[in-house]
């Protein structure tokens, strides 16, 4: 027996387990511990190689393994306390979900045999899961839960991204194992069937102008974008993105793809005209939330839809397919070019705080945006900004932009994370701020202070409420107004207040010179 083997055979199922997920490309761990999960927290410190970011709350540690995930293009695990831990992460999986971002959920659980006493943590751990992942698995010994690790992870990294969630009972973690598993294979991205290029190719040609490329997914990287313009530039065609996107290439050198708005009307308006649309990878457009009086899908009536390539399939390599088959020998249009924007000083506009970040952030900043309402028109400002990739909320649960943030910037702690954050859905997930102090991330958040839900104010009159004065008090965030310069000193993170937009440039240019996590308080009318 040589030493390999020989401690592999004295491991314990949390050890075997860990050096299965270092063996399968998992070394993150965002981590809200709690008892039943001690020999796994013990296990990190005998396996070396895991890094291991701890979370005050358990949103946090899911919404930053979905921004990691984002950027590493990998999953990282969590680990979750029971289901009560898995129920206050949920929000964030869900998000994570409809980003096709991978994530591996570790749940501890009480002993198989200690379930039976109804103790108070005692919860459906599985039937609080299954809702939220793509796949489920209670471990049901410490000699074959490596093996449930490897599975997880395979499951995590299958197109196009999956939430597995792992369910560690204690006693599965603590008593003797058969070493760790082998890393399982992961199934290739497959091409669409040769009649779905075809046929919209087809489309493209009898239809030209009056067709839409819906792009989402890999289809808004950079190569993929340069080839729904090839194809936009032989065609006529018209070219977006869906509404919300897990990650787009932007700035100088990329193209100034815009979204599908979030508000019914304009969304009605920018797809008025379009006889056919084409998803490549992403979903058909409907609005956020049903309206008495206006339709749930934003196309219009007739309007054919066909499907490129499902989020599952090749994306980037089908929309490659079909610009060779209908752009041959056309070159794409020149990308973004022209002088980047200025920063305009003043009083504080939508328009004018997005050219003020584009003026001011270095190449290849990673934007994650949760502004809500003020950040809607941020695309337009921000085409001719430094080359940068530009993060979304994708799962319409608003309390993600910080976890963001904070995953974005562990996974490339060598670029310049910023956070344009709505003030409401800040204090949802604060406790990252906390995180970002310790782990010293290289991140600036900006705070859109309304100190309202600005978001649901709009919604009241959208669905025709009439709301009155105790209505429009639950969603009023001042008496007494939250002092967000306070509260990230207080966990650790230097801040300032900006009232208008020269105050926010230079704190801005100050934030950019230095390395480390700065919060800006931006006082929105």
């Amino acid at each position: 027996m040589d030493g390999t083997q020989a401690r592999a055979e004295t491991m314990n199922g949390a050890e075997s387990l860990v050096q299965t997920l270092l063996d399968s490309g998992v070394d993150t761990c965002f981590a809200n511990p709690g008892t039943s999960e001690m020999h796994f927290v013990a296990a990190l410190d005998r396996i070396p190689g895991m890094r291991c970011v701890l979370g005050l709350f358990e949103g946090v540690v899911t919404g930053a393994a979905d921004g990691y995930a984002r950027m590493a293009e990998k999953p990282a695990c969590t680990l979750l306390h029971c289901g009560p831990g898995l129920a206050n992460a949920l929000s964030n999986i869900h998000n994570a979900r409809r980003a096709r971002s991978p994530m591996v959920n570790i749940v501890g659980d009480h002993a198989t045999y200690h379930r039976q006493w109804d103790a108070p943590l005692t919860a459906d751990v599985e039937g609080v899961a299954r809702p939220f992942s793509d796949w489920v698995r209670y471990g049901q010994s410490s000699r074959g839960i490596a093996a449930d690790g490897a599975a997880a992870v395979q499951a995590a990294r299958t197109a196009p991204g999956q939430i597995a969630t792992l369910i560690l009972p204690a006693d599965t973690a603590w008593e003797p194992s058969a070493g760790p598993a082998k890393p399982l294979p992961v199934p290739p991205r497959v091409m669409p069937a040769p009649q779905q290029l075809e046929t919209v190719a087809r489309v493209l040609r009898a239809k030209g102008a009056k067709v839409l490329l819906l792009l989402a997914g890999p289809a808004l990287t950079e190569a993929g974008q340069r080839a729904a313009w090839r194809i936009a530039a032989a065609t006529g065609c018209g070219v977006l993105a869906q509404m919300s996107n897990a990650r787009t290439a932007r700035g100088q050198g990329r193209y100034p793809v815009e979204r599908v708005p979030y508000p019914v009307d304009m969304a009605l308006a920018k797809l008025a005209g379009y006889e056919a649309c084409i998803l490549v990878g992403a979903k058909h457009p409907v609005a956020f939330f049903a309206y008495p009086g206006k339709p749930g899908s934003l196309l219009p009536e007739g309007c054919a839809v066909h499907v490129l390539a499902r989020p599952d399939q090749d994306v980037l390599g089908a929309i490659e397919a079909l610009a060779e088959d209908v752009a041959k020998g056309v070159a794409p249009p020149a990308p973004n070019g022209g002088e980047r924007p200025r920063a305009p000083g003043g009083a504080i506009t939508p328009e004018g705080i997005a050219a003020t970040v584009g003026a001011l952030m270095p190449e290849h900043t990673i934007v994650v945006d949760e502004g809500v309402t003020t950040g809607r028109g941020f695309f337009a400002a921000t085409h001719t900004a430094p080359p940068h990739d530009w993060l979304q909320l994708t799962g319409g649960s608003i309390g993600e932009g910080l976890p963001l943030v904070l995953g974005a910037s562990i996974a490339c702690p060598d670029r310049k994370v910023i956070g344009l954050q709505a003030d409401g859905s800040g204090m949802y997930t604060v406790q990252a701020l906390w995180t970002m102090a310790r782990e010293r991330c290289d991140v600036c958040v900006v705070i859109f202070s309304n100190r309202k839900y600005a978001i649901l104010r709009h919604e009241l009159m959208n669905v025709g409420a009439n709301p009155g004065r105790t209505a429009l008090d639950m969603l009023d965030l001042g008496n007494p107004d939250i002092d967000w310069v306070k509260v990230a000193e207080g966990m650790g993170v230097e801040g300032a207040l900006a009232p208008d937009l020269d105050a926010l440039a230079d704190l801005l240019r100050g934030a950019m010179g230095r390395k480390g996590p700065f919060l800006i308080e931006l006082l929105v009318p």
